[in-house]
């Protein structure tokens, strides 16, 4: 498995996700200069949408890959991934596995995502490098998946990789989120449409200060 050094820094901690709603939104170049201030080198920029064709998908990246030292994941289309330059991907259930991922670019960050055990421990074994693991509590962006909860959350931390926790996080709740032995959390609302985008995105960075 390609080490930390390798791909130019650590995983950041946490993880701006966007999707069509954000994507096309008039005001979303100013959200992502904001969540970068507050954000910096610890913060990922996913380009995310699976509604989004090809170019749309490419032309969503270029926007996000602008903002410095952030870095820019892209989720499932690994071809906009090269052309891009991102530092990571992330693969859903139907993408390619993490060891096939890698032959493209060794350098990735590759991550998973993943809503139980049995699916970290397959992603693991596939050789991702991180985890996402939800959604943790309620959303509404999968209203009707049950949400794996802090207690589900410790065996896949267990597994030891990085685990990023999705679904539901806010600022409140980041505290116990590391408590459970998150290495890091991702949200959609909570950044994107957070009334103070760089305050959230430091209000989320607090725990990992020390």
């Amino acid at each position: 498995m390609t080490r930390a050094g390798e791909k130019g820094g650590a995983l950041p901690r946490l993880h701006a996700i966007t999707d069509e709603r954000i994507a096309r939104r008039p005001d979303m170049d100013d959200v992502a200069r904001a969540l970068a201030a507050g954000g910096g080198e610890r913060l990922a920029l996913h380009a995310r949408g699976r509604g989004l064709s090809g170019r749309e998908h490419y032309e969503l990246a270029t926007r996000l890959a602008v903002y410095p030292p952030t870095r820019l994941f892209i989720n499932d289309r690994l071809d906009v991934a090269l052309a891009v330059g991102a530092a990571g991907v992330q693969l859903g259930a139907a993408s390619l596995d993490p060891q096939d991922a890698r032959r493209l670019e060794p350098r990735w960050w590759i991550g998973k995502s993943v809503h139980d055990l049995a699916e970290a421990e397959a992603a693991r074994a596939s050789g991702a490098d991180y985890l996402l693991a939800g959604p943790l509590y309620g959303t509404a962006t999968h209203p009707d998946r049950e949400p794996l909860g802090l207690a589900r959350l410790g065996p896949i931390v267990g597994l030891g990789l990085p685990v990023i926790a999705i679904g539901g996080v806010t600022p409140q709740r980041v505290a116990e989120v590391r408590g459970a032995g998150a290495y890091g959390v991702a949200a959609i609302r909570a950044l994107w449409d957070a009334g103070d985008p760089a305050d959230a995105a430091r209000l989320m960075l607090e725990e990992w200060q020390s």
